[in-house]
């Protein structure tokens, strides 16, 4: 969940961030450039103001000075100078068609003939004052242009015009991005750190939730959501969770309980109750079928309430999870149970490798038990059963299979419930609760126990338990 809410996070707070920098640098362009365009038409205004008094007529030599004065010589003495200082092109232009000089620096720079500077001298012969020329961004090499007009007596007389070269504004206006692009920066990182801090508070109640909620599936009953941090929502839902597995956990216990109790409690009756028909048999013809069939049913009921009684304890008890070699455990299960595969006509193999794995020992050998004894039941004589101990990743399998009938793809779906029996193994002995007590033990130390196919004919079960500790 993480991964997918910081994506959108960071693709908001960037669009905050570009949607405050980008008008910011615009504006800083924008202020940089007016402060030149003020700077060009305060020069302007004082040059014009020189320009009021010179009366030179355009049509005479330029080193004839009928003013008397010397003041056309004064405006090309400034005009110099300010060309010499700053380097900006100045000049001061009569309204001729030629447009000619009445004093520039440098001596023959003249106006524009198109662009800018034309239209600029254009609208300063219409009397108008100088307006903001085009922006001028740092990519571009451009000039920046200002007109202004020489009024004498209400008429405009001449244009002074000033070209000046834009590197130094352009170089400010990179400065100024340069800034804000690393306050931009600075300001994504910290607010990066704190979508992680902020999804981190958010989530951890998520995550821990989450790890309990496969805990308790995984039958660690008693893990529990620690509700320290959080948002208060999660944190009454951690709560709610909490006491719902609480009333889980008092139900199933409830549950086991009973069934203990109830095992416990009938088997007394029941022995009585068949050491009265022992008592009866002595009365009776010897051979006679209904007492023996009686007899059978009985002990039948006492295997169950037996396996009833184990079915309870599995699902109860604690696992005693120990570092276990998993090889020798499964030869030792082996060589018990070879005795009984004799008997009955089966070959029990084991291909046992040394294999460690966090089990509890007397959990394991119980199952391993319980799927064995099945595998033998079923097992007609002359056939095989393999038990073989491999490792497989992070996980120890333990396969165990048999040459009997095998179950179909909807009983298979179904084995390992309780009390579940198989209608073609009716008459076979057992209280359909072996597989059931297997995988209460197994699944109590963090396992699991699987069924499937065996080619050509058969049952295969895999017995699955993790080769590194559970986390708890």
């Amino acid at each position: 969940m993480r991964t997918r809410l910081l994506p959108l996070l960071i693709v908001l707070m960037a669009a905050v961030l570009l949607a405050l920098g980008i008008p910011l640098a615009v504006s800083l362009a924008a202020a940089r450039q007016q402060e030149v365009v003020v700077d060009r038409i305060d020069d302007t205004a004082r040059f014009a103001a020189l320009a009021q008094f010179v009366t030179e007529s355009p049509t005479r030599s330029r080193t004839d000075d009928t003013s008397g004065d010397g003041r056309r010589e004064t405006l090309q003495r400034e005009l110099e100078q300010y060309h010499s200082v700053y380097g900006i092109k100045a000049g001061v232009f009569y309204r001729d068609d030629n447009r000619w000089p009445m004093a520039n620096a440098p001596v023959g720079w003249n106006v524009p003939e198109s662009g800018e500077g034309k239209d600029a001298f254009d609208e300063a012969l219409l009397g108008r004052r100088p307006h903001d020329p085009e922006q001028v961004w740092p990519w571009q090499r451009g000039r920046l242009v200002v007109a202004s007009p020489v009024i004498r007596d209400g008429d405009v007389v001449a244009v002074v015009v000033t070209d000046s070269p834009t590197g130094q504004m352009r170089s400010k206006i990179l400065r100024g991005w340069l800034i804000i692009g690393a306050g931009e920066i600075a300001a994504m990182l910290l607010a990066l750190g704190a979508a992680l801090r902020l999804t981190g508070w958010v989530l951890k109640p998520v995550r821990v939730l989450d790890t309990t909620t496969h805990a308790i599936a995984s039958g660690r009953l008693k893990s529990r959501v620690a509700v320290a941090s959080g948002p208060p929502e999660l944190r009454r839902l951690a709560r709610s969770f909490n006491e719902m597995a609480d009333n889980v956990e008092d139900v199933l216990e409830q549950q086991r309980a009973f069934v203990a109790d109830a095992s416990h409690q009938l088997r007394n009756p029941l022995a009585a109750l068949l050491l009265r028909i022992d008592l009866l048999a002595l009365e009776l013809p010897e051979g006679n079928e209904e007492i023996a069939s009686v007899r059978t049913e009985g002990k039948r009921l006492a295997q169950v309430l037996d396996d009833l009684l184990d079915l309870a304890l599995a699902e109860h008890a604690e696992s005693d999870l120990r570092l276990t070699d998993v090889g020798e455990l499964a030869a030792e299960r082996v060589a018990s149970w070879s005795p009984l595969a004799e008997d009955k006509g089966v070959t029990l193999v084991g291909t046992c490798p040394a294999t460690t794995a966090w089990v509890d020992p007397v959990a394991l050998s119980s199952a391993l038990d319980a799927v064995i004894d099945n595998a033998l039941k079923f097992t007609p004589a002359g056939e095989r059963v393999e038990v073989a101990v491999a490792p497989n990743g992070p996980d120890c399998t333990i396969v165990v299979t048999d040459g009997g009938p095998g179950l179909s793809d909807d009983e298979l779906e179904r084995v390992g419930d309780r009390f579940w029996r198989s209608t073609a193994h009716q008459n076979i002995k057992g209280s359909g609760l072996g597989l059931s007590i297997s995988r209460a033990l197994i699944a109590a130390g963090g396992g699991s126990i699987a069924y499937a196919h065996h080619q050509p004919h058969g049952l295969k079960v895999t017995v699955t338990v993790p080769r590194n500790r559970p986390q708890n």
